[in-house]
């Protein structure tokens, strides 16, 4: 399941109170990245995303996927130096040449553990008042976009372990046969996620006057 993190040098103020008109579960959400600016209730969408936005939707958020979704790769990296380090030693005995093969392997396996972390990073599932996407991929950019008038059903699931860490999985259902976006996981507290969704697709006009700025005002 995908979770998502905020970007540090971009993130949004947290708010204790509610500004009138703002539905809490928006302000509270921890994982909202975006810049806030003077006079404005809510962040602005990062730069990352506003390219992807067009003039007359308001923006509600953006989320990176849990971390949990690179730990397999973290791990990896922290571990790799150990069997690295007893293979280089062997082929050392060999030739040079076998020990600085293992080497260039080491250094070939972390900038592929490195790449992933870095796709991890610059993910995004962004909510509009129109839509909702999910921003993935760096050399090749895949931006996944459901309407909200089209979703029909949505739900989040939990195991074990996304109760223990607050991760899930997001389900949007469609009227639609092929979906672009359907399934997104893992992402961060689910529970609150769900909450900002309902509010947007059932009640959007209690925040129609507090919209994000238009995609040109973005970093």
């Amino acid at each position: 399941s995908p979770s998502i993190i905020p970007v540090p040098t971009e993130e949004a103020d947290q708010y204790d109170i509610a500004p009138p008109g703002v539905p809490e579960a928006r302000l509270r959400h921890p994982d909202v990245i975006g810049t806030v600016r003077a006079g404005q209730d809510l962040p602005a969408p990062s730069h990352h995303v506003a390219k992807y936005l067009f003039n007359s939707e308001h923006y509600v958020g953006e989320w990176r996927q849990h971390w949990i979704k690179i730990i397999g790769w973290a791990m990896l990296s922290l571990l790799l130096p150990f069997p690295t380090g007893y293979l280089a030693a062997m082929a050392d005995d060999l030739s040079p040449l076998a020990a600085t093969a293992v080497l260039a392997g080491f250094v070939l396996g972390q900038l592929i553990i490195g790449w992933h972390v870095i796709e991890w990073w610059h993910g995004r599932l962004v909510l509009t008042n129109k839509r909702t996407m999910l921003i993935s991929g760096l050399l090749s950019r895949r931006v996944g976009m459901m309407p909200l008038a089209r979703i029909t059903d949505m739900a989040y699931e939990q195991n074990p372990l996304g109760r223990l860490l607050n991760y899930g999985s997001f389900i949007l259902e469609s009227a639609g046969q092929e979906q672009a976006l359907s399934t997104v996981k893992p992402l961060p507290h689910p529970r609150e996620l769900y909450l900002v969704f309902c509010q947007e697709m059932y009640d959007p006009e209690a925040t129609e006057d507090v919209g994000a700025p238009m995609a040109e005002d973005a970093d």
